[in-house]
């Protein structure tokens, strides 16, 4: 939770870097925001159609159990977009995000060299890691949407566990950038990740509250990855010889 703070601290005192990054996540938001508005005015259609047994139990259990139908299909819908959306919107704004994470490493002593790697290997990486990511997602959403019918259980805990879920996904993507440059593939980084799990799912989960904030993945995004980055140089991957000097705040002619 201490390195989403310290993420969206670093670009509130970059306004120019946050107003850069705001760019590819208001584009994905409009196209999420757009298909879940649709999906809640007619979960309740979609929930008749699944529930067809029902019509004949009486109307109060009817209506009971359709709502709990139309309620786990539109948060099921709702944590695979979280997901999806930072996949998307990193897919989408590559340009943007790496260059904050670069400038996020350079106030912090100097980003490791980039790899030389072909424009179209990079896309085709980042465009597989988001199928995988995305199908992972999916098999997981299933899975709590098949919780959700759990009494107690489906609204409670299964609400905290996909929560922490999330967040470890979350993480992953976040982190993609500083990681990839320090060539860790997709396999290793979430090797890495499991041996950090605490750590990834408290930054992640934290990060997952803030998005479920109405505008709040559009608004913290480049805080986000700012964030993510301190905590892949800091925490998951430091290269030897990398210092960690404070994030002193730097003059006007230096600030970007």
């Amino acid at each position: 939770m201490g390195y989403l703070g310290r993420g969206l601290g670093w670009v509130a005192r970059r306004p120019r870097q946050w107003l850069f990054g705001l760019i590819p996540a208001f584009i994905t938001l409009l196209l999420f925001g757009t298909g879940l508005f649709f999906l809640g005015i007619h979960a309740g259609d979609l929930a008749r159609w699944i529930t067809p047994f029902a019509g004949d139990w009486s109307s109060g259990l009817r209506s009971v159990v359709r709502l709990v139908v139309a309620l786990a299909i539109f948060g099921s819908a709702a944590f695979l977009a979280i997901v999806l959306f930072t996949a998307v919107t990193l897919l989408v704004g590559q340009p943007f995000y790496e260059s904050i994470a670069v400038r996020v490493e350079e106030s912090r002593g100097g980003a490791p060299r980039e790899r030389e790697v072909p424009l179209i290997t990079k896309i085709r990486r980042a465009v597989m890691d988001s199928v995988v990511i995305a199908l992972m997602a999916l098999a997981f959403g299933v899975l709590f949407f098949a919780l959700g019918f759990v009494p107690v259980l489906g609204q409670t805990v299964v609400p905290v566990l996909a929560a922490c879920v999330t967040g470890f996904f979350l993480t992953g993507e976040l982190t993609a950038i500083a990681l990839e440059r320090r060539g860790l593939p997709r396999k290793h980084r979430f090797a890495l990740l499991r041996r950090h799990w605490l750590l990834t799912v408290g930054f992640g989960a934290a990060t997952v509250v803030l998005f479920l904030i109405p505008l709040g993945a559009v608004v913290a995004m480049p805080g986000a990855v700012a964030g993510a980055t301190l905590l892949a140089r800091e925490r998951l991957a430091p290269s030897a010889g990398e210092a960690s000097a404070p994030d002193v705040p730097r003059g006007p002619a230096q600030r970007t």
